[in-house]
């Protein structure tokens, strides 16, 4: 029988975990799905993350609620994918912050990514009619930006690592405490997706750049909290693993002569032992191969994926 079509028979709830990693400092993980977090300010509070729908977030709002009641002043969006952005607008935060580029992906791309993230994930869009559109940044920035917490709670900085799982990713840091919110340019325990990336610029100079940071507590896109420097490393490090086992053996079996559906095959093999129990590897893994194959033929920017070519790449590289 062919595997169902990428996450779509995934329906099952999962268990979200809320830890508070420091005074004030919160990070709710789900066992795999996407993580958020918050940030408290002196009276204000800043959110990293929006979730797929307006009804996802208000759950996720609803926990962290019984923490604190300080305003949302800030949301900061780490890149432009529907489950990240399409929410946002539960959190009526007067400032949404991305990266520069972000906002251009979402004017280029956003609709293609919403159309096609719903139907591979279609379990994260709780109640998608309560979507009111694309969620539009008020604020972006090219390289970094700083938030002052107020008091002596110190200093969120927002950072650009590179180009990595897509062009415009961004960080947020908080020296205070050594925590890094990573986005999906790291997972921790949870396979990637590449559909968008641009895996050698990731695989080198992003993740030293993310890994500069020496974070003691590291929250990847998805997965578990990294605790200790030694984890996030870890984290960040398999992370790049992943990346360079695609690099190597898609180069190989083009250098071979073969296919991409043989380049599929080899990185599935290569993969598998390691990463194939953990969340989304076997949904990630055609759309990885097919755009890491093109990044090799020297298409420089990703192609825009939609509902129907996600189905036919599916296809084509299923047994």
């Amino acid at each position: 029988m062919p595997r169902p079509f990428a996450s779509s028979a995934d329906l099952g709830d999962k268990t979200q975990t809320l830890e508070v990693l420091a005074d004030g400092v919160y990070a709710l993980t789900a066992e795999g799905d996407p993580n958020v977090g918050a940030v408290e300010g002196e009276d204000f509070l800043v959110c990293f993350e929006a979730l797929a729908t307006p009804a996802a977030a208000r759950d996720w709002l609803a926990v962290l609620r019984e923490h604190t009641d300080k305003p949302i002043r800030y949301l900061v969006l780490s890149h432009y994918h529907a489950v990240r952005t399409l929410g946002a607008s539960a959190f009526g935060a007067p400032v949404v912050i991305a990266h520069d580029l972000t906002r251009a992906l979402i004017a280029e791309r956003g609709k293609q990514d919403w159309e096609s993230e719903y139907g591979r994930m279609p379990r994260l869009f709780k109640d998608p009619d309560g979507i009111p559109g694309l969620t539009w940044p008020t604020t972006t920035f090219s390289s970094t930006l700083t938030i002052d917490l107020g008091g002596d709670r110190g200093d969120l900085d927002l950072a650009y690592c590179g180009r990595g799982h897509t062009e415009g990713d961004i960080v947020a840091w908080l020296p205070r405490h050594r925590i890094l919110f990573a986005g999906d340019l790291v997972e921790t325990q949870a396979a990637l997706y590449t559909g968008d990336a641009f895996h050698r610029d990731w695989a080198s100079g992003t993740l030293d750049h993310v890994d500069s940071f020496s974070a003691e507590t590291l929250v990847g896109g998805r997965g578990a909290v990294a605790h200790g420097r030694a984890a996030a490393h870890a984290a960040v490090a398999q992370t790049r693993d992943f990346l360079t086992t695609m690099i190597d053996e898609t180069g190989r079996v083009r250098r071979e002569g073969g296919t991409l559906k043989d380049a599929f095959a080899a990185v599935h093999a290569a993969l598998a032992p390691g990463y194939g129990r953990w969340p989304i590897f076997e949904h990630c893994l055609p759309f990885d191969v097919s755009r890491l194959w093109d990044e090799l033929d020297g298409v420089d920017r990703p192609r825009i994926w939609t509902a129907e070519r996600d189905r036919e790449v599916w296809e084509r590289l299923q047994d």
